[in-house]
């Protein structure tokens, strides 16, 4: 069993992580950007090491700084997390040939099953069908046209090294391919390291599946349950569920083969992830996340197996402690899990809304559970990802589970920031959803967001008297802990107060058509679109503002002419800045 682990990750992943670990008796190394100081993975670790930087880049990109912070601190293997280094063979090598374990799949399936251009060949031997697509990077946007003319659009360029949406820009003409292929390029390097893209077809109406499978160093695979992931915005998912509801006899089972086969081709080992694509009867094989997925707990939920416990068993050399009719016997009832995001689902936008989070009380109760990265004072920063944490729900059967989710929500409350709770209540309370007739297409296509929104909730009130405080130590990158109790206004030790999240309602452009583009968020302007003296229409997007890893076209709201151009790619902007002034 490894003497400690660092988790090279952060949020609501690291947490958990290292709450099991914990539970396992192993210490843990938690590493932070500047921006992640005082983060609550780094408050619950054992220890912690600095990296440096605030972007994602600079710190939990950068392999110098977590190889350093390994070897000061002694740690004998790493988990990865989901993101980040997660699908990375060359840091798992790395580290491998430093002598430390990296808890997840071997080098080589991560670059056969990692890169979603392979691992659609290895799918293929193993025997699942694919969606039609290509089975090298495209180059260039004259290939993706050329595919499009070919098998019809529309079409979806994908990050080859990525997942989660992320890197995904689906292209209806030709006319579209060159601007997208430039942002999903954009998008894979920031939040993945890596820029390859490749295209597939667009089905017009699909399911997201996927099935949670884990095996051993000594050729165990089995498939643990599947998930129904089709609740999704900007082909990222807002609700999941095990296992996947309204399938017809036998097509789980088939995929839960197809899955390990695939897996087996590639001689597979830790936990992973395959995913197929639904419709009308028949699935196809999308990709395969060599990692854990963030939607694991509704696995766990059904099977009572700690996913996490098993990943840091097998890595450690142990055989899987089930085969796979044993495994799939744990499985009872229904599990959902309900992603809150820092969004403002207000009209269907999702725009993003980093700020600090100034009161956070979760729900509990019978079969209910909170995994959060979080807590109030803590920051959501427009740098990485923007899960605040994750509702895992279970009941005896999926409407029970439904019912549960939905009182639980009605609890949860988040001030400081905007979150998709009002977008998920929708979700969950329409009959689409209650009769599986819902797509991966249907939240932006039918569900009506049109009165959903509000105001992102006020700063939580000031604390009196004596309070306990802490204050940091960082001593040759190491971070230490200090508490103590002070008054409330005196000290040296006393934090700052966090301030209150602006209000961020407004939708992508400036107010009732002023002519002013003002940024709806906090983020850095990619790319400009527009120069002074230039014709616009109403809803012509200006600029490209990046925030938490998503690229967002912001919108003039009025026809004229660029009277003024405020910023350059590179500026980082803050909520209701003015970007672009219409005349």
């Amino acid at each position: 069993m490894p003497r400690k682990i660092l988790i090279a990750n952060r949020g609501e992943i690291a947490v958990r992580v290292i709450r099991t670990a914990r539970e396992m008796g192993i210490p843990t190394v938690a590493v932070y950007s500047e921006l992640d100081r005082n983060a609550l993975h780094v408050r619950l670790a054992d220890e912690a090491h600095a990296l440096g930087g605030q972007t994602a880049a600079e710190s939990y990109l950068n392999t110098g700084a977590i190889v350093a912070a390994i070897r000061a601190s002694g740690a004998d293997a790493v988990h990865p997390g989901y993101g980040f280094f997660s699908e990375n063979a060359d840091f798992a090598r790395t580290i491998t040939e430093m002598g430390v374990a990296f808890i997840g799949p071997p080098p080589a399936a991560i670059v056969e099953m990692g890169d979603k251009v392979s691992s659609r060949r290895a799918a293929v031997r193993g025997g699942a069908p694919i969606v039609p697509g290509t089975t090298d990077f495209v180059e260039g946007p004259d290939e993706v046209a050329a595919f499009g003319d070919e098998h019809g659009w529309p079409v979806a360029i994908k990050a080859a090294f990525g997942g989660g949406g992320r890197g995904m820009k689906v292209v209806r003409s030709r006319d579209e391919v060159a601007a997208a292929m430039e942002s999903a390029k954009r998008e894979s390097k920031a939040f993945f390291g890596r820029d390859e893209v490749y295209v597939e077809r667009y089905l017009t109406w699909p399911r997201h599946i996927e099935v949670q499978l884990i095996g051993d160093h000594h050729g165990n695979v089995v498939w643990v349950s599947t998930r129904d992931c089709s609740a999704q915005r900007r082909h990222q998912k807002l609700i999941e569920e095990a296992p996947a509801p309204a399938l017809p006899p036998g097509t789980e089972e088939a995929m839960g083969e197809a899955a390990v086969k695939a897996a087996r081709a590639v001689g597979y080992a830790n936990a992973g992830t395959v995913e197929f694509i639904y419709q009308d009867g028949e699935f196809y094989f999308l990709e395969m996340n060599t990692r854990l997925q963030v939607e694991h707990p509704v696995t766990e939920a059904i099977t009572g197996i700690d996913l996490v416990e098993w990943q840091i068993r097998v890595a450690d050399g142990e055989r899987l402690p089930m085969g796979q009719d044993e495994v799939l016997a744990l499985r009872r009832g229904h599990a959902i899990e309900v992603r809150i995001n820092a969004e403002n689902p207000a009209g269907g936008k999702f725009l993003p809304s980093p700020g600090t989070i100034t009161a956070l009380r979760t729900p509990d109760g019978f079969g209910t559970r909170f995994d959060g990265g979080y807590e109030a004072g803590d920051t959501v920063s427009q740098y990485y990802d923007n899960l605040v944490g994750k509702l895992v729900v279970w009941g005896r059967d999926r409407e029970s589970a439904i019912a549960r989710t939905v009182r639980a929500l009605g609890e949860m409350v988040v001030e400081g920031v905007h979150t998709t709770i009002p977008a998920d209540l929708a979700i969950l309370r329409h009959p689409d959803f209650a009769a599986v007739t819902h797509s991966t297409k249907w939240v932006e296509e039918v569900l009506d967001l049109s009165s959903v929104g509000g105001d992102a909730g006020a700063a939580a009130p000031d604390a009196e008297a004596l309070v306990e405080r802490r204050t940091t130590v960082e001593v040759n990158g190491k971070r230490f802990d200090v508490r103590m109790w002070v008054p409330e206004s005196g000290g040296a030790a006393v934090a700052a107060k966090p301030k209150a999240a602006r209000r961020q309602g407004q939708s992508a452009g400036g107010s009732s058509g002023s002519g002013e583009v003002a940024a709806p968020m906090q983020g850095t302007i990619v790319k400009v679109l527009v120069e002074a003296g230039q014709s616009v229409a109403a809803g012509d997007p200006v600029v490209v503002l990046e925030a938490m890893k998503m690229e967002n076209q912001i919108a003039a709201e009025k026809s004229g002419t660029v009277a003024k151009v405020n910023v350059k790619a590179g500026d980082t902007v803050g909520a209701g800045d003015v970007l672009v002034v219409v005349e």
